[in-house]
């Protein structure tokens, strides 16, 4: 990136321009560190949330663990991951999973459990098994919750990103704009960092709203 000399406007238009390229490469990598926490995490917490809804006994306690490692501070659990997996990037994506896993969890069980009992027992009735049952009758109807859960921890995730960026463990992303930024005493680079955020938050969920809608044609609301 290109050195600030002197005294510099709030908003060097002309850094920006001189600098497209490592902006659009670190939107790349920002994406890619929001995108497979997150897709990592759904994966691991519907299995754990079917559980959840077969054995009611144990939504607390597994809500509760989710809930406990969700309140670990990001610089304390990266700290933690490194023995286990070095100076690179997988503490980053390790510790963003782990906190989309409460909300995850959280949003696919209330989802799941607010079908309808009678949609449940129509569906036994017309002879579904509960495989067939899950995919065609239950996960339709939870899918907005889902989602919905999907939308918080994806915008939460970009924040967080920034965070691993800041603690020196991720190679790129907005966060390397702030400590550009801060290391020199110039805005611009923070100001691009947090715009990125913002925008790739806002891209991301409106990305997801379309998903939802596409998953779920009949609650189009008719015009």
């Amino acid at each position: 990136m290109s050195a600030a000399l002197g005294a510099q406007p709030l908003v060097d238009v002309d850094w920006i321009t001189r600098n497209l390229d490592d902006i659009w490469a670190a939107t790349a990598v920002h994406a890619r560190f929001t995108v497979i926490p997150v897709l990592a995490g759904l994966a691991i917490a519907f299995p754990l949330s079917l559980v959840a809804v077969r054995y009611p006994r144990l939504y607390g306690p597994l809500l509760g663990v989710a809930g406990l490692l969700y309140t670990i501070p990001s610089f304390a659990l990266f700290v933690l991951l490194l023995p286990f997996f070095g100076l690179n990037d997988l503490p980053v994506l390790v510790a963003l999973t782990i906190y989309t896993l409460l909300i995850l969890i959280r949003n696919t069980v209330e989802g799941l459990v607010g079908v309808s009992r009678d949609v449940v027992e129509s569906a036994d009735a017309m002879g579904y098994r509960p495989a067939a049952r899950l995919l065609r009758v239950e996960l339709p109807i939870a899918t907005p919750v889902i989602v919905a859960g999907l939308r918080i921890a994806t915008v939460s995730t970009v924040g967080l990103v920034a965070v691993g960026a800041l603690l020196g463990f991720e190679r790129g992303g907005y966060g390397a704009f702030f400590l550009d930024g801060y290391a020199r005493d110039f805005f611009t680079p923070q100001l691009v960092g947090i715009v990125g955020c913002v925008a790739l938050a806002v891209v991301l969920d409106l990305v997801l709203v379309a998903v939802q809608r596409g998953l779920t044609p009949w609650t189009r609301v008719a015009r």
